[in-house]
């Protein structure tokens, strides 16, 4: 039955009660709008929740689980809603931030802090440590400050680093890579860092990352939120809830009601209906937004037209007996070769698990209330294909991957012994998008667009619609996936713009 004590209407309607869609939330309520969330699932948080995946007291973080692109968001880094210091979120930045066994016993140690870290790669290759804080240090020297206005969907503007930016991010992290390091061990670093997005590092256009992934690592370390990545979406919910808003679960919109061009309501698929005064701002996948209108407008069908997938994940979480010994929250496997390797199959339906990209996340090292006493929890996330090339069927190949994974970890790093695995979960693609239907395709990255020039973009650029009063937020808006509050915070400017209302009542010009 309906529930007659939810309001009927609202000022602005939030559709999905993601972070992104949570953050949009905050700032609208905090700007004086009154915001009503509704959420398709049983739980807010969309990718960023915990759970207990294995077994009762251990707390899994579903998908995501670092949160360092959001420390750079003005959000909090001027803590703009005070979800730092009123709203009860707390990170832990570690140090190290990431540590990657290698398979010949040695290991890189990433720290939080330039000299130390370039004193651990000079023991690899002292011209590449010198080239490491040459990279740093551009980055931080002007590149940095327009990547914000990229994350933030301004204008790059004019200038030096303006162009040298643009120059960048036009290449390869591959080519970048290759150019500017040459041992080995220090390029199967910057490679297994510029992952860390889920894209294929091969491509054009991911030219920034082996310096913004890095900047960021060295900065923040591994953000990791007390308690779970769940933390963020709890203290979102409660700095909403405090500024009279309210989040609605179990609540998946059917369709998007269009009145005169203008959006001015949702129905939930139990026949529920709600009135937006002003705005309705919608985190659905674009893949899927066209389906909850009656007339979608061109450019909402040509973002659908244009999505496409990219790299599906495969996971796999456990309960273990204790941590791990790489003493670190996450670690890295995974040789240049080996990452090529695995690409290659994986556009062929293939796995190749001989020495592949893989995070390792050990989580309890530095939050140990996520198990019972002693006890720890483990995730390896990696990239696999959403079909087998092979015929064979995810749910009975799945066991078989994760096994041969797992071993790939054991090999290098101590504590996960046979019997110091309590419980196992493994997640093909496909388990991934049934465990979010956000996940399409596998993909928790939110996917990818091609356009019609060749260019591919990791979020649709544009935050309003061909629909007056209709806002796009979550992964497949700009810039894309990953915890970095940047859709939510932009599409919040974008409403608050549109209604006649200032944005710097509650955020700065960043």
């Amino acid at each position: 039955m309906p529930d007659s004590s939810l309001p009927p209407e609202a000022d602005v309607i939030v559709v999905g009660a993601g972070h992104n869609g949570l953050v949009c939330a905050g700032y609208l309520a905090s700007a004086g709008l009154q915001v009503l969330v509704l959420e398709a699932g049983p739980l807010p948080g969309g990718n960023t929740i915990t759970e207990e995946l294995t077994l009762p007291g251990f707390a899994h973080d579903s998908c995501s689980s670092a949160h360092v692109l959001i420390q750079s968001n003005p959000l909090l880094a001027d803590d703009e809603l005070g979800l730092l210091s009123r709203w009860g979120l707390e990170y832990v930045h570690t140090d190290p931030a990431v540590v990657l066994p290698r398979a010949d016993g040695s290991s890189i140690t990433v720290h939080r802090d330039l000299d130390a870290t370039a004193d651990e790669l000079a023991r690899f290759s002292p011209s590449d440590a010198a080239a490491f804080r040459k990279l740093v240090e551009e980055w931080n020297g002007g590149l940095a400050a327009v990547h914000g206005r990229w994350s933030s969907g301004f204008d790059l503007g004019t200038g030096a680093a303006a162009d040298a930016y643009r120059e960048l991010k036009a290449r390869s992290a591959w080519d970048v890579i290759h150019e500017r390091f040459e041992h080995p061990a220090v390029r199967d670093l910057m490679l297994w860092l510029s992952l860390a997005t889920i894209q294929d590092p091969r491509r054009p256009g991911t030219g920034v990352l082996p310096s913004s992934i890095t900047a960021g690592r060295l900065r923040f370390g591994w953000s990791t939120p007390i308690g779970g990545s769940g933390a963020l979406p709890a203290a979102l919910i409660r700095l909403l809830e405090s500024r009279g808003g309210s989040v609605v679960c179990d609540a998946p919109v059917a369709h998007i009601d269009v009145t005169d061009g203008r959006a001015t309501g949702v129905r939930t698929v139990d026949g529920r209906s709600f009135r937006a005064r002003r705005a309705v701002v919608t985190s659905s996948h674009l893949a899927k937004l066209p389906d909850l209108l009656d007339s979608a407008p061109s450019d909402v069908v040509a973002a659908r037209d244009a999505w496409r997938p990219g790299l599906s994940v495969f996971a796999v979480h456990a309960a273990l007996r204790g941590d791990l010994s790489t003493h670190a929250a996450a670690a890295g496997l995974g040789s240049t070769d080996g990452v090529a390797r695995q690409l290659d199959a994986f556009y062929r339906g293939e796995t190749d698990a001989t020495d592949p990209w893989l995070l390792v996340v050990n989580q309890t090292v530095v939050d140990p209330s996520r198990a019972p006493d002693g006890a720890g929890t483990f995730k390896i996330l990696t990239i696999a294909p959403w079909d087998r090339a092979d015929g064979q069927d995810w749910s009975t190949a799945k066991q078989a991957f994760a096994d041969e994974i797992v071993q790939r970890v054991r090999e290098r790093v101590g504590g996960l012994a046979p019997d110091d695995i309590l419980a196992m979960r493994a997640e093909s693609p496909r388990d991934v998008a049934a465990h979010n239907t956000h996940n399409l395709g596998g993909s928790c990255h939110g996917g990818e667009f091609q356009m019609p020039g060749g260019e591919w973009l990791v979020g649709w650029p544009s935050y309003a619609t061909g629909v007056g009063g209709l806002f796009l937020t979550g992964s497949t808006s700009h810039p894309g996936g990953s915890v970095s509050g940047r859709p939510g915070r932009n599409a919040a400017r974008a409403v608050l713009s549109d209604l006649g209302l200032d944005p710097a009542s509650v955020m700065g010009s960043r």
